[in-house]
């Protein structure tokens, strides 16, 4: 064995550039899968684990109290098919003031419970003690650690004269309030619904549990229900944003190991064909075939096994930003974001080598095979007739001979040729991909300034403690923004929290008025709302309610209700958040105002003198330029340029390595070309058209892959709603620089060992024939 370790370790010094390709290859892939593994897991595995350990709600249904008892609710939990249940609690919609806690007013769904624990939902307290006493409130906290306790003790006035104070923060997995108080506090609340938390055994899809509570709930009256929410609508709001980001990883993993098992089978090609007499040598002396095997299969196991190491340890230091990312602004509760655990890391650190081995083996067993006689006395060069019709036919044509020679050569040897055409298409196609998908970026970054103007951010100084109201009155703001010098349009908005009817958790309403081109680009299907009862919503939103245009929904805000149609669908949006046009807000909140505006400037207008004349118009006033960068499309475009960068140079570095064995197994040839007059530049523009129409034949073949790739990608990234245009980004221009890459990758890795060729001479070549 320590024969077999020499032989490879000499191996691996004499083949430096073979070795470095490999190890980076294997470590951009095995990065790439490892943050693969880690997203995958990531949006999955800590909700499960949370919502097991909570014994989350399957369903939490909510009912008409003036409809159906208290006593026929408590029936339900004992029907076929429902594991477990709790309830019923008292239900009511308080309202609450501005800028409460980290909330927008609006409204706030409170449920009555005695205590946090039970068959169903049971409550983590994380701060502070459970509301049992009169005007005690326990508030919901989505967001993952501790709010600490300086907000407890915050008081919340409610309709009828009564404050209730917040002794505690709790976080629950089945999001079934935004506030709990004991059910006494609750009685006083005088509420009109009551809440149902069912666990079913049926439970693993909406159809299973649409079935499971229909039957929980046959029997009673007639439209009773009044709205339920699933468990497995929480699970895509949790990882929609993590899985949007799953098929841009997976392809990009995917190319890279086929990239890998490309070069790996590439390299020990040519490293058995080139060796031929280094295999006749060691049987030779002594060695056996399957030692042989061994040599060659260590030499490929050293490279593959550090680029593996380094890989892991890059994959699992870039998975916490991305994860950050990818978590951005999403309701966690218990569920604790982290890495995919010490199985993706071990999966990566067994599979990369096992990978590698495979993609070694066959043409390693071509060694194993020759006899110590039959390899000694092999040449280097090409057996006789291969590819020779085809370079008779191309040096009969009108082309420079270099050119002609040039363009033949790849027919002597057609398996490498295979290969490296292969490692050449990969690399147009991840060229292609990363080239489309920052351009589709790129747009939706855009949305909303494409006019070039910048955008401003006012802010009003409200009514909290420390803060001083504007002088201006509302329409006075937003009259003296649109006069300024610089401003093209004032865009005011309203955020309130609002209860959808139908739904346990609380939405956020946005409400805009004026300046309508903001919606010009950010609708993708319908139109902008209006009119009065008006609404248009994400992708998200729309997706995990199960709702689509023309659909009505009701909202409920102050005590208020209003019935609004869904007339548009945005780019993107909020999962938990609609829009809606000032109409509706005016229905809701009769005689509300504007607390932010977003003020359009024109192009080339100064933002630092138009924020300076907004504060002196009023010091309550707060004036920004808006920053429109986005972390996740600038983490996706930075990633795939990345990538794309280290494939590119990978498919270079295999073509590289091609004409180098070439070249090495040619030398004879080369010699004889020299001898009768060819120089050193035509030498270069032979090896270089070699590969060049690789390049191109590898570019025809790269680019719809590309294409089909880049569609596939953007067609499945749940939270962002491409419109047509944002996706057709091919042009002719674009094309033929696509052509040009895979030439340009051919031509640059076959460009350094071209001049080393120009530069041997006749005698070093044939002084030992």
């Amino acid at each position: 064995m320590s024969a077999v370790w020499r032989a490879s370790r000499a191996a691996v010094k004499r083949r430096r550039l073979q070795t470095f390709v490999i190890g980076l290859v294997v470590l951009c892939s095995t990065t790439t899968v490892l943050l693969a593994l880690t997203l995958l897991s990531a949006a999955s595995s800590p909700f499960d684990t949370a919502y097991a350990e909570q014994r989350g709600a399957h369903t939490v249904a909510s009912f008409d109290t003036t409809k159906v008892s208290g006593e026929q609710l408590a029936g339900t939990a004992h029907r076929p098919g429902v594991e477990a249940a709790a309830g019923p609690f008292g239900q009511a919609v308080v309202d609450i003031p501005k800028d409460w806690l980290w909330m927008a007013g609006g409204t706030l769904t409170v449920v009555g419970r005695a205590d946090p624990a039970g068959p169903v939902d049971r409550i983590a307290l994380l701060e502070g003690h459970w509301a049992t006493a009169s005007g005690e409130i326990v508030v919901n906290w989505g967001v993952q650690g501790s709010p600490g306790t300086e907000l407890l003790g915050t008081k919340l006035a409610v309709p009828g004269g009564q404050t209730l104070t917040v002794v505690g923060f709790a976080a629950s997995m089945s999001k079934s309030a935004s506030a709990w108080v004991s059910p006494e506090q609750m009685t006083a609340l005088h509420p009109t619904s009551a809440q149902m938390l069912y666990r079913f055994t049926d439970s693993s899809t909406e159809a299973a549990l649409t079935a499971s509570l229909a039957r929980a709930t046959a029997g009673l009256p007639k439209d009773a229900l009044t709205g339920a929410g699933t468990y497995l609508a929480l699970k895509q709001a949790f990882s929609a944003l993590a899985d949007s980001y799953l098929p841009f990883m997976t392809l990009f993993g995917i190319l890279g190991l086929l990239v890998s098992a490309l070069i790996v089978g590439n390299v020990v090609s040519g490293a058995v064909v080139s060796g031929y007499r280094h295999i006749g040598v060691l049987k030779a002396v002594g060695f056996t075939p399957r030692q042989v095997v061994a040599v060659y299969l260590t030499m490929l196991s050293v490279p593959a096994v550090v680029g593996c190491l380094l890989g892991t340890v890059a994959g699992n230091a870039l998975a916490e930003p991305i994860l950050k990312v990818a978590f951005t602004g999403i309701d966690v509760g218990r569920a604790s974001i982290g890495g995919a655990g010490p199985w993706a890391s071990v999966a990566c650190l067994l599979g990369m080598p096992a990978l590698v081995v495979l993609a070694a083996l066959v043409p390693a067993l071509r060694a194993q095979r020759l006899s110590a006689a039959q390899a000694i006395s092999a040449g280097g060069a090409p057996r006789k007739g291969r590819g020779l019709r085809v370079q008779r036919i191309l040096g009969s044509t009108r082309l420079p001979r270099p050119v002609s020679l040039g363009l033949g050569q790849p027919f002597a040897r057609p398996a490498r040729t295979l290969l490296t055409l292969a490692a050449i298409v990969l690399g147009v196609t991840t060229v292609t991909l990363a080239t489309g998908l920052t351009s589709t970026l790129v747009a939706f970054g855009n949305v909303g300034r494409e006019d070039g103007g910048a955008r401003v951010h006012v802010t009003t100084g409200g009514s909290g403690p420390d803060k001083t109201p504007p002088r201006l009155t509302d329409p006075g703001i937003e009259e003296r923004l649109r006069s300024l010098p610089g401003a093209q349009g004032v865009r005011a908005r309203a955020l309130s929290q609002a209860t959808m009817t139908g739904q346990p958790q609380a939405i956020f309403a946005d409400f805009y008025r004026g300046d309508d081109a903001a919606y010009d680009d950010a609708i993708v299907e319908g139109r902008a709302p209006t009119g009065a009862g008006e609404v248009v919503a994400g992708p998200t939103f729309l997706t995990q309610r199960g709702l689509k245009l023309g659909d009505r929904i009701t909202l409920e805000l102050n005590g208020r209700k209003t019935t609004a149609t869904v007339v548009g669908r945005l780019v993107e949006g909020n999962a938990r958040a609609v829009q809606g046009s000032w109409a509706t807000y005016t229905e809701l909140v009769p005689g509300g105002h504007a607390t932010e505006y977003t003020v359009r400037l024109a192009p080339g207008a100064d933002t630092r003198a138009y924020t300076e004349a907004v504060t002196a118009l009023d010091p309550a006033l707060h004036a920004s330029v808006l920053d429109f960068d986005n972390a996740g499309t600038d983490t996706v475009i930075a990633f795939a340029t990345v990538f794309t960068a280290l494939l590119t140079l990978v498919a270079s570095l295999g073509v590289f390595n091609t004409v180098l064995l070439n070249i090495r197994e040619r030398r004879r040839d080369l010699g004889m070309l020299k001898s009768i007059g060819m120089t050193p530049r035509q030498v270069v523009l032979m090896t270089v058209t070699s590969v060049a129409g690789l390049g191109a034949v590898g570019a025809l073949l790269g680019i719809p892959l590309g294409i089909a790739a880049h569609r596939l990608v953007v067609d499945h990234v749940g939270v962002i709603d491409f419109p047509e245009r944002m996706k057709d980004v091919w042009h002719a221009p674009q094309l033929a620089a696509m052509v040009l890459a895979g030439v340009l990758i051919a031509v640059l890795g076959a460009l350094i060992p071209a001049r080393s060729a120009a530069r041997m001479t006749i005698a070093s070549v044939l002084h030992t024939e």
